[in-house]
């Protein structure tokens, strides 16, 4: 008998280990924001796997709260600075990026840095396309929505960082080098046990390493579930979340992040690593990953001859992703029981990096 997979409420009451002082955070924002001087409700979203992301309700307007997970964090990880900075003017070139109004670094208020941004309204496709959509039997839809994730990917990359001052984000001289060399030393500081197989990949990563594309801005987590869709049209998108990787470099790299999330209908379905969500691309009329690196260059102008080798490194980053969630679980940092099969997915992930660096396609 087949398990119906059904996605998670878009809010939910906020999880007992993730809550804060209401009041104060009320008190902090009165005033500094249209609208913040009333009563406050505040929910929790319930996607995500890292960053904390709540829903601030006042009579007249709602905001979105972006905070960094509980526990220590990875050096360089889950900067709301950064994405503040980022999305507090990138909405004028690139209206996808919701607005961000208010950043503090104040820990004393809700226990961590935090920023306050604009609310879009859409819908978030997760695990499985919404029965409004045709629950993944309309390949027609399916097809729209997978154009539409490559699109609004190259049109982000088509953004001058200089016309919204963004220009000095990141260092692209060098930066592919410095990202395989990092994402390993990531993994070395979350690692809860010897997993050989990550040596070896970095070092295949480096031997095989491609001459970088010009350098563009990069949203450094680019996924189907990081984008919300007009509610009227699952062809047009509205927003693009999550933006505290964001920098400059190597363009191919957020593709490669985004095809290790993308399973074929002759693959495993959605989810079946136990690891964070992957799309619901295994369902009739969305692209492939050959047809969406193909819709990429054109759209891009780009030259994707050697997005393989982005495919097998996003894989990598994804696995010591998967790994630094399992780390925090390991040492009680989060009692979220969705991270308790981490560890495994984590060596999955890079045992299926190992076979597509075998394979060399995507």
């Amino acid at each position: 008998m087949e398990t119906k997979v059904i996605d998670p409420p878009e809010t939910i009451p906020i999880r007992p280990d993730e809550d804060f002082d209401h009041h104060r955070l009320a008190t902090y924002l009165h005033g500094k924001l249209p609208g913040a001087d009333g009563p406050l409700e505040i929910v929790q979203f319930a996607g995500g796997h890292a960053n904390l992301t709540y829903l601030l309700r006042y009579q007249t307007v709602e905001y979105v709260l972006r905070r960094p997970p509980l526990g220590p964090v990875a050096p360089g990880a889950h900067d709301m600075a950064r994405e503040y900075r980022c999305l507090s003017v990138l909405y004028r070139a690139y209206p996808l990026a919701p607005r961000a109004y208010l950043f503090c670094d104040d820990p004393s208020i809700i226990g961590a840095p935090f920023f306050v941004m604009e609310r879009r309204y859409g819908t978030v496709v997760r695990r499985v396309i919404p029965e409004k959509w045709g629950g993944g039997k309309n390949a027609t839809v399916n097809r729209k929505i997978s154009e539409v994730l490559i699109d609004a990917l190259a049109d982000l990359h088509a953004v001058d960082p200089a016309s919204v001052g963004l220009d000095s984000l990141g260092k692209p001289q060098g930066f592919l080098t410095r990202q395989v060399d990092g994402w390993m030393a990531r993994f070395e500081r979350a690692k809860t046990s010897e997993i050989p197989l990550a040596t070896e990949l970095h070092r295949w990563l480096k031997e095989h390493m491609p001459p970088s594309p010009k350098p563009t801005l990069l949203h450094n987590d680019w996924r189907l579930d990081n984008m919300m869709l007009a509610d009227d049209d699952p062809g047009r998108c509205v927003a693009v979340f999550d933006w505290d990787m964001c920098t400059i470099g190597d363009p191919l790299c957020d593709l490669g992040t985004l095809l290790t999330a993308w399973v074929e209908e002759r693959e495993a379905p959605a989810g079946s690593s136990g690891g964070p969500v992957v799309m619901p691309s295994n369902t009739p009329g969305f692209m492939t990953r050959a047809e969406a690196v193909a819709r990429y260059g054109m759209r891009h102008n780009v030259d994707v001859s050697h997005v393989p080798y982005y495919y097998v490194f996003g894989l990598f980053k994804m696995a010591v992703v998967v790994q630094q969630i399992y780390h925090r679980y390991h040492l009680g940092q989060t009692k979220d029981e969705r991270f308790r099969t981490f560890g495994q997915a984590a060596e999955f992930l890079f045992h299926r990096a190992h076979e597509a660096a075998r394979c060399g396609t995507v």
